[in-house]
């Protein structure tokens, strides 16, 4: 089986990282429930079904933690080169999607495909 990678979405100025800084502010114990659903979605080459992902618009999809009563969405996309690029995440509080985590992921998306040799060197790869 082909491996795949993680890596963080990388703004095109190559320093914010908005899944990161998500990630990083929540509650140790949601962070390793994350990290063992994205090592999970790596291992299964960049595609789980539902109830762990749902797909979102076009190439993107929702990587879907739920931890107590609270979810928390991760949007990503499978890259070139078997890259999965972590777009951004939010506390889902409705039963829709936020348009504007949608969009926001969607700008996201349109800047990794303009600057793609951001993602070459592997600075943004989560191990």
């Amino acid at each position: 089986m082909d491996i795949y990678t993680l890596h963080y979405y990388v703004d095109s100025c190559g320093k914010a990282k908005p899944a990161q800084l998500f990630i990083k502010a929540l509650p140790e114990k949601v962070q390793l429930k994350i990290f063992k659903y994205l090592f999970y979605l790596r291992d299964k080459g960049g595609y789980l079904d539902e109830p762990y992902s749902r797909h979102i618009t076009g190439k993107i999809r929702e990587l879907r933690v739920d931890f107590s009563s609270i979810r928390h969405r991760i949007f990503y996309f499978t890259f070139i080169e078997k890259k999965i690029i972590i777009l951004n995440g939010f506390v889902k509080k409705t039963q829709k999607t936020p348009e504007q985590e949608v969009k926001k992921a969607l700008k996201y998306f349109q800047d990794v495909l303009n600057n793609p040799k951001l993602y070459e060197a592997n600075q943004s790869q989560i191990d």
